[in-house]
């Protein structure tokens, strides 16, 4: 006899049966998924373990039914191709990347490994999808920025500091991060905003920049977030202090490091989130049917120890539009 749970059941299972067939059939495997990251697993690895966090949460222990075959490329560009080459060999399940960098990097070497990116921007425009809601191929994922937000950085910086000269700083080998600095320098030409901008290969050549910078009247900063700078934001925190630089960039863990103010999406929660996304995939889900994810929340913090190392007093009605204020 067919009772009411069976008959519902019933009426489910075109759509449910190839899913369940599907999970059926890898019980007991143990994925194995690639990791690439453009920065450094030192500064980076609390990101990861945010990632990692949120599988666990979807019930993917490491050691159990996952491993994670990781690689970093240390902010060498040049080192990507290379990185992704190798996981490609090493036949992964999936690769979860971190940069626009990483993810240009997967989509050269491999069409047939699901690609899971965050801390990822512009993706539209740098190339990496058609399109947010049917992204196609086999990369999909969560975007952390958005050209909106770079408007933004220097909105909060003119109302923190008269802006004598504005600076400009990116990372010349981060795609999405050429897209933003040309963003801010649009944006402070429409502001009659004096500024110089500037991209560096490496973290080396920040102190040559920042020094030229202030010979050149600069006082202001909007550094241009990514990888390579994120590993290095507490010595470039310490070098906006030298050369006296009010600074603004994207992510929250700059300010912690000293920098005077962040504005962006919280990172840690987009790694978190796109394990989401791994757990889609491996249940048998196309990446190219996973529409993009985008932030909906952005957080400003601003380091008060910072601006008053600067000689500066933050307007009350900056103060009451952040998110932490770090004393």
């Amino acid at each position: 006899m067919m009772n009411r749970r069976t008959f519902l059941c019933g009426l489910t299972v075109g759509m449910l049966s190839a899913p369940l067939t599907a999970e059926a059939q890898q019980a007991g495997k143990v994925w194995r998924i690639g990791t690439l990251d453009y920065g450094a697993q030192s500064a980076r690895a609390h990101l990861w373990q945010a990632f990692r966090q949120g599988l666990r949460d979807l019930g993917y222990v490491e050691g159990q039914n996952v491993v994670l075959e990781s690689r970093w490329a240390n902010g060498r560009a040049d080192e990507l191709p290379r990185l992704a080459e190798e996981l490609v060999r090493l036949r992964v399940d999936l690769v979860a990347v971190a940069s626009t960098p990483a993810a240009l990097a997967m989509k050269q070497a491999t069409t047939g490994i699901p690609v899971v990116f965050m801390s990822v921007g512009e993706v539209i425009q740098v190339g990496l999808v058609p399109s947010f809601a049917r992204p196609g191929g086999n990369l999909t994922g969560v975007a952390t920025l958005t050209t909106e937000v770079s408007q933004k950085w220097l909105e909060f910086l003119r109302d923190a500091v008269p802006i004598t000269r504005l600076g400009v700083i990116w990372d010349e080998g981060n795609a999405a991060a050429v897209v933003y600095a040309a963003e801010v320098q649009r944006a402070a030409r429409s502001l009659g905003i004096a500024f110089r901008a500037e991209s560096v290969p490496s973290n080396d050549g920040l102190e040559p920049v920042l020094s030229s910078m202030k010979r050149d009247r600069v006082n202001a900063l909007v550094l241009v977030p990514g990888p390579m700078f994120f590993s290095a934001r507490k010595a470039i925190a310490d070098l906006a202090g030298k050369y006296l630089l009010a600074a603004v960039t994207g992510q929250r863990e700059y300010a912690e490091a000293g920098l005077l103010m962040a504005y962006g999406a919280n990172l840690a929660e987009g790694f978190r989130r796109a394990a989401t996304y791994v757990d889609k995939i491996l249940k048998g889900a196309k990446p190219g049917d996973l529409p993009i994810e985008q932030p909906t929340k952005f957080e400003l913090v601003i380091n008060l120890k910072t601006a008053k190392a600067l000689g500066l007093t933050i307007p009350q009605s900056l103060l009451v539009r952040a998110d932490e204020i770090i004393q």
